[in-house]
């Protein structure tokens, strides 16, 4: 059934979105829902072999949502595109069930060329993977399960399962989570807050290490001045005591 998965779509929103009401108001006035309800048609057309029509329906679906998906892309159950505008899932790309893409996310290819037109040039996206705000993810490899991709962090290599992504390009920041580990079960942008950079991390370590080598360098220096310094000669007797040496010593 075409749209057998609406219901579910509709509940994955208002799971989500704390600012969703009502299913009318998702079917009404959210883009990631229509915009997957364009895609639907347009993947319907496109796996009975009307690619012009599918393509029309994708591009319709583009034109009233500001959300480009391809209709051969395939997109698991209760996805939820929070925001959209300027969303790109490209023809090669799946996504599993349970995932979350916010807007300006691309799943894109690297090196287009005519000669990749059969190849797989996308990414695969698991399941219960978020990515946040402007993320671009691009490649023919997989975002394991439960990964987190930060805001416009770039990925252009395999993502191990739990594992959280930030920059550009992107880096692991969070060990994957041991089985049976708890987790949170939604992160919004994909990214946790108590979570540092790792660039300034690194930066910190340096400047303390640098600090540490600027004290040691001062005790050095302190050192070779002591060792340095001329000794000085004791001061010549005196007269009389001289002469008390010399009748003592005949």
């Amino acid at each position: 059934m075409l749209f057998r998965n609406l219901r579910d779509e509709i509940d994955a929103t208002l799971a989500r979105d704390p600012a969703a009401r009502s299913r009318v108001e998702v079917v009404l006035c959210y883009p990631g829902f229509q915009a997957l309800l364009y895609y639907r048609a347009a993947h319907w057309f496109w796996e009975h072999g009307w690619r012009l029509a599918g393509r029309f329906v994708s591009h319709l679906g583009r034109v009233a949502t500001g959300i480009e998906i391809h209709p051969a892309a395939r997109i698991g159950r209760r996805l939820f595109i929070d925001h959209g505008m300027g969303v790109v899932i490209g023809e090669t790309a799946e996504i599993g069930d349970d995932c979350t893409l916010y807007d300006g996310v691309t799943l894109g290819g690297t090196r287009p060329s005519r000669e990749q037109q059969s190849q797989k040039r996308h990414p695969t996206i698991g399941d219960h993977v978020i990515i946040g705000a402007g993320a671009k993810v691009l490649g023919p490899f997989k975002v394991g399960d439960g990964a987190r991709i930060g805001a416009a962090a770039v990925v252009l290599k395999e993502v191990p399962d739990g594992a959280t992504m930030v920059g550009n390009p992107a880096r692991q920041v969070v060990r994957r989570s041991a089985a049976g580990e708890e987790r949170p079960a939604f992160q919004p942008y994909g990214v946790d807050p108590d979570v540092s950079d790792p660039i300034a991390r690194a930066l910190t370590g340096l400047l303390d290490e640098v600090a540490t080598l600027r004290a040691r360098v001062n005790e050095l220096e302190a050192e070779r001045v002591a060792r340095a310094a001329p000794v000085e000669s004791p001061a010549p007797a005196s007269e009389p005591s001289r002469r008390r040496v010399a009748r003592a010593n005949p």
